[in-house]
């Protein structure tokens, strides 16, 4: 019999704030993340804006010896789980070991330590390189020194699935509680993919935005003028329960965990498919594992890039799933603010999701100023909007064609 499933701790490493709260009111604001790129000479790449995490204090989380040995994308994962174990009360009530666990998320892992230790092996030989390149660089560190710091020893995993990383790794641990496998996990997603080395292939690519001279515009998901996405980095990472577990020990529940759908495009490395059918099937599918009706869902936490492949298909995919119900619903996305943290989105905009339904209030797509006639649903333009949700979506759509789609249920 599956076993009931609640979100009852949040933490978050973003663009917008080193903590829930300052993310989430930043998202209400209407507060852009996005500003000229500070961490290395940009002056060659076409990009030169990000959503950089700004004021983060690694020694809050870690010894800053462990810190020297850690990537920071673990360092964001670790800061985001902290916050998560003690707004769920974790951090003085601890899970039995064996029945909780971690599975967090990561597109590229790594990648501040590859670039780093590939330069000392060019420059002064192999010799110099750290006897810790390895455990830092690969991308399960993160559930691991998680798992260590909380000794945590029951299902301990990562997810790689570009940008659906973070939203795999939600729904894989949702699966984990409520098929008996634990009672507690602490999961989301982690990246740190501002380095010269990935700006410089994403440029390659063309699919960022080159909006240089206005970076607080340049996000602009659904718009016409929308001319593609702007990376950010941190962590999302929550706490999620057996319900019963969580209610014997007074938990806060924030909400239910309702859904989860995964597909596949098999259609191309990058481009979704152009009529949005694994993006559909992921919604449509989502709605059936909770038993959900398509007019449940107020609320879409949409993928939404601010690409021009991106936003149209995932609108069409929303049509085909809603029919008339998806001009009654909201559609909108977060990323407009954040900028889109790769493996780390789903996890954040988990978070978002979670704060929209339980406090009844969605967050605005800012930047909204032309509308595009292939993306004419309401995707709640330019300011924050108070509504009661039952249910709402959040989707994560990666590079190789994944697709996952969580639900969430108000909790009363």
């Amino acid at each position: 019999m599956n076993r009931n499933v609640v979100v009852t701790g949040l933490g978050a490493i973003t663009p917008l704030g080193n903590s829930v709260r300052s993310f989430w009111d930043g998202l209400l604001a209407g507060q852009s993340g996005i500003a000229p790129l500070t961490r290395f000479d940009s002056s060659r790449l076409s990009t030169r804006i990000a959503g950089e995490v700004k004021n983060f204090r690694v020694e809050d989380c870690m010894d800053p010896k462990e810190a020297r040995r850690t990537d920071l994308f673990v360092q964001y994962a670790l800061a985001a789980a902290l916050e998560a174990a003690r707004d769920s009360g974790l951090d003085t009530a601890p899970p039995r070991p064996e029945r909780a666990g971690v599975l967090i998320g990561t597109g590229i892992g790594g990648i501040n330590t590859f670039e780093t230790q590939h330069r000392t092996m060019l420059e002064k030989g192999p010799g110099r390189i750290s006897p810790f390149f390895i455990p830092m660089m690969i991308a399960n560190m993160a559930s691991g020194l998680i798992s260590i710091r909380w000794n945590l020893k029951g299902p301990s995993l990562s997810t790689v699935s570009a940008c659906a990383s973070g939203a795999h790794a939600i729904g894989g641990a949702y699966d984990l509680i409520r098929t008996g496998k634990a009672e507690v996990m602490v999961c989301g997603g982690a990246e740190a993919t501002i380095t010269e080395l990935c700006f410089a292939g994403f440029c390659s690519m063309k699919a960022m935005s080159t909006r240089n001279d206005e970076p607080a515009r340049a996000c602009r998901p659904f718009d016409l003028e929308r001319d593609g996405f702007v990376m950010g980095e941190g962590a999302g990472v929550v706490v999620l329960e057996e319900e019963e577990h969580a209610r014997k020990r007074g938990a806060r529940i924030r909400a239910r965990v309702a859904g989860y759908g995964l597909t596949a495009d098999a259609h191309h490395i990058t481009a979704p498919d152009p009529e949005g059918d694994g993006a559909a099937r992921a919604m449509a599918a989502a709605l059936e594992d909770g038993g959900l009706r398509p007019e449940d869902v107020g609320y879409i936490n949409a993928h939404g890039t601010s690409t021009p492949l991106n936003d149209k298909t995932e609108t069409a995919a929303v049509k085909t799933v809603f029919g008339a119900h998806a001009r009654r619903l909201a559609l909108g996305s977060t990323k407009s603010m954040t900028g889109h943290l790769l493996g780390a989105a789903g996890g954040i905009e988990f978070v978002a999701t979670v704060l929209a339904v339980s406090e009844g209030i969605l967050p605005p797509t800012i930047n909204y100023e032309h509308p595009d006639p292939e993306c004419d649903l309401d995707c709640v333009p330019n300011e924050a909007r108070k509504a009661t949700i039952q249910a709402a979506l959040s989707n994560s759509l990666g590079f190789g064609g994944h697709n996952v789609t969580l639900a969430v249920r108000r909790f009363d």
